[in-house]
């Protein structure tokens, strides 16, 4: 067998390329969007992508069941349950997929009871509860071996976590419903594979689809039911209450992404970003209603940007926080430090956001020539206390604020203050904390780009905050 992760640090998402050496049949698992690795490394092994599979219609990036099924010819797999608008295979619960020999069909399903499928082989598990068309996979080496190789959890199952079942709420079905066939799914089927069965999840630490997650991106099921605290023996009802209180802000773009990979996309567009003169990055500001996304480093942005620029740096979690600031289908001009506008147009690619017009050339020197357009973050000291009438914002996650918080804060996170922002007085001063100062201006040029006159953040966040007031 041929089996590898891929790992994405940046969105935090893993992928999957499954084959049998013996006979070259491979499947891809919750493929991204730039799928230049997997197909180099399934040359190599002498492998060919003949399925594609997805766990579930993802909602925070863009999958690349598109782009690979163009490059491969191979066909798109969901779960039984899902409805797509682009043609799909539908896989049942308990359906075996081959990719061994003994003359089995390529990708060709098999029931229980039917012909035993020969070499490496999948088994199909319905599991919803996170989205009503999740499935996980069994992997085995052999099918006549007494354990599996391991299980691909997609994101029902977590290193450390479960699922969060609160997405779907806006499509009718509550949180608590999906809860409680999540519990069933990890109860009725995932726990009753072997302890040894390795687990093999779609995410782990920073991903907003969950709010414990590991930074091991592997486990197995008998780590997991020790220590997972979601796995501990506990009622239903106890479960459902569990799994619905505290699950992070969703971020603006996740629901755009969710339906974009069930009614389909344009393929990706790999050219480089075209570079803009300031004077036509000002333009399509101007005109095109885009907005200058900056994405240099957090000190270079604090120190000098272009007046109403929003900003997001390339080394934290660019494309969720941008997603979380840009309205999805914005045009999107990109001020980056040069040669790394492409790695930007890629990231935000990859949350299927495609509008960007090009980048500014040589912003630093455009900066340094035109001061009358530039702006500098206000900050303040760890030690310093807001005035009585600042606003006083924490755009921490929910539960990081019930964790502790400053006196006077209210919680705004940062995935939802695009929307939340509306219950702010613009013309208050407003002073804005993350847990150590990298959200916070995130939130600053939000605000400024919205027409907030005075607005400042706390420099190292929360903790600086506490450990300066000892």
């Amino acid at each position: 067998m041929h089996f590898a992760q891929y790992y994405l640090d940046c969105l935090s998402q893993a992928s999957y390329l499954i084959g049998d050496e013996t006979t070259g049949r491979a499947v891809l698992v919750d493929p991204r969007r730039d799928i230049d690795d997997y197909l180099r490394d399934a040359e190599a092994a002498g492998l060919r992508i003949e399925l594609i599979i997805e766990t579930h219609f993802h909602a925070d990036f863009l999958s690349g069941h598109l782009e690979l099924a163009r490059a491969t010819g191979a066909t798109i797999a969901f779960g039984e349950a899902a409805e797509t608008g682009y043609p799909i295979r539908r896989l049942r619960d308990g359906e075996r997929i081959s990719l061994g020999g003994a003359g089995a069909e390529a990708g060709a399903g098999a029931e229980a009871g039917e012909t035993e499928p020969a070499g490496v082989t999948l088994t199909v598990l319905a599991t919803p509860g996170h989205t009503p068309e999740s499935i996980c996979l069994v992997v085995h080496e052999q099918p006549e071996a007494a354990e599996p190789y391991g299980v691909l959890t997609g994101d029902t199952l977590f290193v450390g976590d479960v699922g969060r079942p609160d997405l779907l709420a806006a499509a009718g079905l509550t949180p608590e419903d999906m809860a409680g066939r999540l519990y069933s799914s990890l109860h009725d089927k995932l726990l009753t594979l072997p302890d040894a069965t390795r687990v093999f999840p779609a995410h782990g630490a920073g991903s907003a689809c969950g709010r414990n997650l590991s930074t091991e991106t592997t486990s197995t099921i008998g780590e997991q039911r020790r220590y997972n605290y979601a796995l501990q023996p506990m009622p239903e009802a106890d479960f459902i209450r569990l799994v619905t209180a505290g699950q992070p802000a969703t971020p603006g773009y996740f629901a755009h992404d969710a339906a974009l990979n069930r009614d389909g996309h344009p393929l990706l567009d790999t050219t480089p970003p075209a570079a803009l003169t300031l004077d036509e990055a000002l333009a399509a500001r101007r005109d095109a209603g885009a907005v200058l996304l900056d994405s240099r480093s957090l000190a270079a942005y604090t120190e000098a940007h272009f007046t109403g620029s929003l900003h997001t740096s390339l080394d934290t979690r660019f494309a969720e926080y941008a997603g979380s600031v840009v309205e999805p289908g914005t045009p999107i001009v990109l001020v980056s430090d040069p040669g790394t506008e492409a790695e930007a147009r890629l990231r935000l690619a990859r949350i299927g956001y495609d509008h960007v017009l090009g980048h500014v050339l040589d912003p630093a020197a455009e900066l340094a020539r035109h001061p009358e357009l530039v702006s500098r973050t206000r900050r303040l000291a760890a030690g310093e206390a807001p005035d009585g009438e600042t606003q006083l914002i924490d755009v921490r996650n929910p539960s990081e604020y019930e964790a502790g918080a400053l006196p006077g804060a209210v919680n705004l996170p940062l995935a939802s203050l695009s929307g939340d922002c509306a219950s702010l007085d613009p013309d208050r001063p407003v002073v804005l904390y993350c847990r150590g100062g990298s959200r916070s201006v995130i939130a600053a040029a939000l605000l400024e780009s919205r027409g907030f006159r005075d607005v400042r953040d706390i420099t190292g966040g929360y903790e600086a905050a506490v450990s300066a007031r000892g």
